[in-house]
């Protein structure tokens, strides 16, 4: 996952709440929370694949089903989250 961090053609959401990004996130990561997701869409590009990260894997898995429903091709769900995730 590291080597991917920092590509052109990736895209990387945090969908936690503001408040959990605050506290502790990857570098590299947009904080696009998943209840504003719908709204926000138009940030991401169905261009590129999305990588997208929670804190356990829950909320990005339905994150994931939400973007592959709306035209996006590409997703990456981090599983395990950030709680398995060591910087």
């Amino acid at each position: 996952m590291k080597t991917q961090l920092g590509k052109k053609d990736k895209q990387y959401i945090d969908v936690r709440t503001p408040g959990e990004f605050k506290g502790n996130h990857i570098k590299g990561f947009k904080n696009i929370p998943l209840n504003e997701l719908p709204k926000r869409m138009n940030e991401l590009s169905k261009e590129k694949e999305v990588l997208v990260i929670c804190q356990s894997g829950m909320r990005s898995s339905k994150v994931s089903k939400l973007l592959k429903k709306n035209g996006f091709t590409t997703i990456t769900n981090i599983r395990g989250g950030m709680s398995s995730y060591r910087a």
